[in-house]
């Protein structure tokens, strides 16, 4: 059995300088996100994979990352037990206003890359006079070789909901993209798999209508719509329970005799990576609330899905 993961780990960023002055704004963004803060929190994302291998006998795979701001948090991450350096990374700065990114981590044992690229957006502003563009966060697409098995793999951190949900344009745009690429692969008979925070539910049009080939036929599935269904969530807004973070699969993983068979998905929720709060139950125990140091793991849980014979 192998495990394929995804985890949105917020705001992981190298420590902040000192500022010059009281007044100066942060890199990061977050409140006196010091050496200790920053160590803190690698040890629990660290903690959170110990957690899973615990759950299911191994270690993740592959396992996709949002929120993660450079290559540095990425290598300070898998020295740490328990990936203790014998995890490969791929990762490519991109152009977010942010500075997050998405990353790859994956068992150099089991796992070679054979190809990896970023695929960037560029947005027009809204002020035509301008040559400068707005831009998110890439999407990750990486080709990779499991025993014999060839499988692509992309990861995404969609624009997220605000202000009347203005992304939502942008979002369709990103997944309109990635789904012409998924399906030139799957009619060529690759096996694909995507993965990320999508900042939409399984049941949205966006993510149901990239489940879909041109003739209707279906070509993905979402095992996550299933869980969303009986509500199952991986993170909150106010009140609202949201299943954002999924893990879709090319129909290829759902045949019996293939190497890597889909079994189940989860949503990682141990009592250890959560709070429970009196009026709304069992919640991410996240690392900032607000301007308030918790000092948690995130503000998601991470999701997986296990894989191998049937």
């Amino acid at each position: 059995m192998e495990v394929f993961s995804f985890y949105n780990v917020e705001n992981l960023f190298l420590p902040d300088p000192k500022p010059r002055h009281k007044m100066d704004p942060t890199i990061s963004g977050l409140k006196n996100w010091d050496v200790r803060k920053y160590k803190y929190k690698l040890q629990k994302i660290a903690h959170v994979f110990q957690l899973i291998k615990e759950e299911n006998g191994t270690l993740p795979f592959i396992i996709g990352l949002s929120e993660v701001s450079g290559k540095q948090v990425l290598e300070d991450l898998v020295q740490m037990e328990p990936f203790n350096s014998e995890y490969g990374i791929v990762h490519y700065n991109s152009r977010d206003v942010r500075k997050v990114d998405v990353a790859m981590l994956y068992d150099k044992s089991k796992v070679e890359i054979i190809d990896s690229k970023a695929i960037t957006f560029f947005f027009d502003n809204e002020n035509k006079n301008t040559e400068n563009y707005d831009t998110t966060r890439d999407v990750l697409y990486s080709v990779l070789k499991y025993n014999e098995m060839v499988v692509n793999v992309f990861i995404a951190h969609l624009p997220s909901k605000r202000e009347k949900d203005i992304n939502r344009p942008r979002r369709i745009i990103i997944i309109n993209e990635i789904r012409k690429r998924i399906l030139d692969l799957v009619n060529a008979g690759e096996h694909v798999i995507l993965c990320g925070d999508f900042n939409e539910n399984p049941d949205d049009e966006n993510l149901v209508k990239i489940l879909y080939g041109n003739s209707y036929e279906k070509v993905l599935e979402n095992p996550f719509q299933q869980l969303f269904s009986t509500g199952n969530y991986s993170t909150f807004h106010y009140k609202s329970g949201l299943l954002f973070d999924q893990i879709i699969l090319s129909k290829s993983f759902f045949k019996e005799d293939h190497m890597l068979s889909f079994q189940r998905a989860e949503i990682f929720s141990p009592e250890k990576i959560s709070s429970r709060e009196k009026k709304s139950g069992k919640r991410p125990f996240r690392t900032y609330s607000g301007t308030r140091y918790l000092g948690g793991y995130s503000d998601h849980f991470p999701v997986y899905v296990t894989l191998g014979k049937v």
